[in-house]
């Protein structure tokens, strides 16, 4: 029996002003990621590891994330921007309810402003950290 290993929105990529990582890597992964920028990993490590384990996955990590936690601090300056998708009730031309995912990108504060009850009712699924490069400098 072969088994497959679940790689969806597990990657990262660069343009000139952002770093874009995939969700569901492991803060342990990251680490150790060589595509992923030293700053990148030294800020995982320096202030998001003191609140997280190696084993969690950075979609876990974002999507528990809670309001009055310094972490949300630090995506704001990072200027960080999460990819999620939710589904949503469209009408067809027909007038028929139809439910479709749809992608929004949302900021760390508009993330943390939506309870896990919320998100489950929503059906959000965090796909994708997006941060500045500029503002990672500047850390």
């Amino acid at each position: 029996m072969k088994s497959t290993v679940y790689e969806d929105y597990k990657y990262s990529m660069q343009d000139v002003s952002g770093l874009y990582i995939g969700t569901r890597y492991t803060f342990g992964e990251l680490l150790k990621e060589e595509m992923i920028p030293f700053k990148f990993r030294l800020i995982v490590e320096h202030y998001i590891l003191p609140k997280a384990d190696l084993e969690d996955t950075l979609e876990t990590h974002l999507y528990y994330l809670e309001p009055d936690s310094f972490l949300v601090q630090i995506y704001t300056q990072l200027k960080a921007r999460i990819k999620v998708n939710v589904i949503e009730e469209k009408k067809t031309p027909f007038g028929k309810p139809k439910k479709q995912y749809v992608t929004k990108i949302m900021t760390a504060q508009q993330l943390v402003g939506i309870s896990p009850t919320e998100k489950e009712r929503l059906g959000m699924v965090v796909q994708e950290l997006k941060v500045s490069k500029l503002a990672m400098m500047t850390l």
